[in-house]
């Protein structure tokens, strides 16, 4: 009887994919026709959840990361009675029902999918999650076999295996057709089970288009002792002869008379009365004590990137939903402070920057407040992640230490200078920049309660403090360290060139010139106008040196807000191809050091 019912809402799910993309003009209804037997299967007789309530911890997760066959999952959740949307507005302006799935749109839709590969790692972190608060739900991921040629797929697996998530279900929907034609095993099934044997998930091989045996294999998944993977061999455009198996179809909508014989194919479409199962309720009360945070000696240098480590540790020994991840360097990035503390906060996550940011959104979206840390330079190869991670509404806080040229001899692979205009660049991100102990610090725990995507940019050079324990530090604000009524510029340093710019103030001061010292460690936000009124104050003019390419840093952001104003900057960054060479060698050689601040002033109009 059950069979008979899921056979008829595949029918129903398939029905409302067509026509949903034909209303809208365009869309993927082959690939949603391919996997509407497993969609029907997970939606109405596996999956439990409350459909009254999507921020239900204990409900089965589940993430389509085949973004592009969105309708049929806006279909399987209208039809559980999740959502309300008219599904016929898909991707209408006015709609919730965007083309591929965001969270902005939708409360059920826990991130953003489309760009392809990502969906297996954000599980991984959700499963990773439950298995921290002992809850009992499960994680289910739809894929498509073209975007499991994606690397982060198998950097999501290989911890997938790691961590023994036997509440990790993964299913490839092999349909055997890409965007352009073949994929690249096609449906050769017995090489995907060779290709996934040695990551240790238990693998089953189904035809994904048969009811009975997507129920017989979800019923041994349940008592699995290893993460699932269900290799399931479907046809693109399954049930529409038009479609079916056919190449040329991919991201094509049926017209509206090719609808009409393709539904008298179909035949009746009716939505048989079905119950959702709730999951069992389980409280999972995060633990909190007071923050004791380190005390830091005035006179003695400490690198930034140290005091994040040990205000990390001091965060998630007060809060149990703190937790730190890593990218096998947190002996450098000093995360390995939390891990020392409370080894049970802390995650692995190896020499795989992509899917250590999948990781920690799945994390994030669990109730976790993630850190997740690594060289700022290995940032850059997870830029999509970051981005998917913003359009999903993400909040955690990266860390990238190690930054600029001031890393010194390790050379340029290793120093980056690019990390400043990927956070920038990002919605509802936030970009801080700490120079000594005591800005680490309070930029560290600032950090900790900000909504969206927090960028802390570390330094690897030891510095000497520069403030007392109580000064604040502001979201958006700068800090003068510096100024007089005769000043004749405003030198701005972030992180490393702050002590450079009070070098140069030193050296202007034996001169008899006198200038003002500001050290700019809120990068976005950023109060513009605070800062304007202070710089026509100061002798309207400013020498800005960052330890960053020119493009997209600290100085674009400053000459934002400088237009119209009548006020001249010279912006010192770094512009070629750096090299191996001590700190100051560097600093010299790109021309962001003290020498340079001057000879900068001396250009200024």
């Amino acid at each position: 009887m059950m069979e008979k019912k899921l056979q008829q809402i595949a029918k129903v799910l398939r029905k409302d994919s067509l026509e949903m993309t034909t209303s809208a003009g365009s869309g993927h209804p082959s690939s949603c026709l391919s996997c509407a037997d497993l969609m029907s299967v997970l939606f109405f007789n596996e999956m439990k959840y409350d459909v009254k309530n999507s921020k239900n911890p204990d409900n089965d997760e589940f993430i389509m990361s085949k973004g592009h066959a969105a309708p049929i999952l806006y279909s399987s959740l209208y039809r559980a009675g999740c959502i309300k949307d008219n599904l016929m507005k898909l991707r209408d302006l006015k709609s919730n029902l965007e083309g591929h799935p965001v969270p902005s749109s939708l409360d059920w839709i826990k991130v953003a999918t489309g760009s392809l590969g990502q969906g297996l790692g954000v599980g991984v972190g959700m499963a990773i999650a439950a298995k921290l608060q002992k809850r009992k739900n499960k994680i289910f991921v739809l894929m498509g076999d073209s975007e499991v040629a994606e690397g982060s797929v198998f950097e999501a697996m290989e911890l997938a295996q790691h961590y023994k998530l036997n509440n990790l279900v993964a299913i490839i929907d092999i349909n055997r057709l890409g965007q352009r034609g073949e994929t690249l095993l096609g449906h050769d099934i017995s090489a995907y089970k060779k290709r996934y044997a040695g990551f240790g998930f238990e693998i089953f091989s189904i035809d994904g288009n048969s009811i009975k045996e997507i129920l017989r294999v979800f019923k041994k998944a349940r008592t699995s002792k290893k993460p699932v993977l269900i290799l399931a061999k479907t046809l693109k455009g399954k049930e529409v002869s038009l479609l079916e198996n056919k190449n040329g179809w991919h991201g094509k909508a049926l017209k509206s008379e090719e609808l009409e014989h393709v539904l008298e194919d179909l035949g009746e479409a009716k939505m048989p009365k079905v119950t959702i199962r709730k999951p069992i309720k389980k409280l999972y009360p995060f633990s909190k004590k007071k923050l004791k945070l380190k005390k830091y000696s005035s006179d003695v240098a400490i690198a930034t990137r140290k005091v994040y480590g040990e205000t990390l540790a001091s965060l998630a020994l007060a809060n149990g939903n703190v937790l730190g991840i890593d990218a096998e360097v947190s002996n450098s990035t000093f995360s390995a402070e939390l891990k020392k503390k409370t080894s049970k906060q802390f995650i692995e996550a190896f020499i795989a920057e992509q899917n250590m940011l999948s990781v920690s959104l799945g994390l994030s979206k669990k109730g976790f407040r993630v850190f997740a840390s690594t060289f700022s330079a290995f940032l850059s190869r997870a830029h999509d992640q970051i981005r998917m991670a913003s359009l999903s509404d993400a909040n955690f806080v990266v860390c990238g230490s190690h930054s600029g040229v001031s890393i010194g001899e390790d050379g340029s692979s290793q120093m980056g200078l690019e990390d400043i205009s990927l956070f920038r660049s990002l919605n509802n991100s936030q970009v801080f920049y700490p120079s000594d102990a005591l800005s680490a610090q309070k930029l560290t725990v600032a950090a900790s309660k900000l909504s969206g995507i927090t960028y802390l940019r570390t330094s690897r050079p030891a510095t000497f403090p520069l403030y007392s324990s109580s000064e604040k530090f502001n979201v958006g604000d700068f800090k003068i360290l510096k100024q007089s009524k005769k000043d004749v510029a405003v030198f701005v340093g972030s992180g490393i060139t702050v002590y450079e710019a009070l070098k140069a103030h030193e050296a202007m001061g034996k001169k008899g010139i006198s200038v003002a010292v500001v050290d700019l460690y809120s990068i976005k936000p950023f109060n513009h106008a605070k800062f304007i009124r202070f710089v026509k104050k100061h002798g309207n003019k400013i020498v800005l040196a960052e330890d960053h390419r020119s493009e997209g840093g600290i100085g674009e952001m400053v000459a934002e807000g400088l237009v119209g104003k009548n006020i001249s900057m010279k912006h010192l960054a770094v512009r070629k191809l750096s090299h191996s060479g001590t700190v100051d060698e560097l600093l010299e050689r790109h021309k962001i050091n003290s020498k340079a601040y001057l000879e900068g002033y001396k250009k200024l109009k």
